[in-house]
């Protein structure tokens, strides 16, 4: 396919993420994390810092949920960190993709408890407070516990609702606006959540 200046009208979705294992073994934990996810359905590159996949919204979450949760099964301390966008202007290769249905490929539904720093960036919007407000109160809907902090929210909980939840928001938000930007930080055996979880 012939790539083409879109000028932010693609919709074709992207995220840039690293995840990093706490454990002298990373390497494995992160290629086995890979090898066991079905990626058929985006486009994605891996290089020496990061890796990016790009394609239908439900795929980029199903896959960078499905790549999460893998990584957090070993029991290792995983931190993930990613960067979700559309409408970014000129944004064509990897195109094909859009033809693919919605049917996720991956079981990511697995007990897993999770924090997460999300930061929602609905850009060029005048109302942009208020779109980020009602995911704010969507989250807590869904039972996570919420917290506002410097620069961003707080969420903690099972992993899958708060993939679940971030993919709302920028589901909704995506609707609405035609250039968004999403950050998530999630972490998974952090020794220090079992102390959260007990002040709970």
């Amino acid at each position: 396919m012939d790539n083409q200046v879109c000028n932010g009208t693609s919709r074709i979705v992207g995220c840039r993420f690293s995840v990093h294992p706490m454990t002298e073994d990373f390497v494995s934990v992160i290629l086995g994390a890979l090898e066991e996810v079905d990626t058929s359905k985006v486009w994605m590159q891996t290089d020496d810092v990061s890796t990016c996949i790009r394609g239908r919204l439900p795929h980029v979450f199903d896959v960078t949920q499905a790549i999460f949760a893998q990584a957090a099964k070993t029991g290792h301390h995983v931190a993930f960190s990613g960067t979700y966008s559309v409408g970014c202007p000129g944004d064509t290769e990897g195109d094909v993709y859009m033809s693919e249905d919605d049917t996720k490929v991956n079981n990511s539904d697995i007990d897993q408890y999770a924090a997460c720093d999300f930061a929602l960036y609905p850009l060029g919007s005048d109302s942009y407070m208020d779109m980020i407000m009602e995911q704010v109160e969507a989250a807590k809907q869904r039972g996570l516990a919420v917290e506002s902090i410097h620069y961003a929210t707080k969420l903690r909980g099972e992993a899958k609702e708060i993939f679940a939840t971030l993919e709302q928001a920028f589901t909704v938000t995506q609707e609405h606006n035609s250039h968004v930007v999403m950050t998530a930080s999630i972490s998974a055996n952090s020794p220090s959540h079992k102390k959260e979880t007990d002040n709970e």
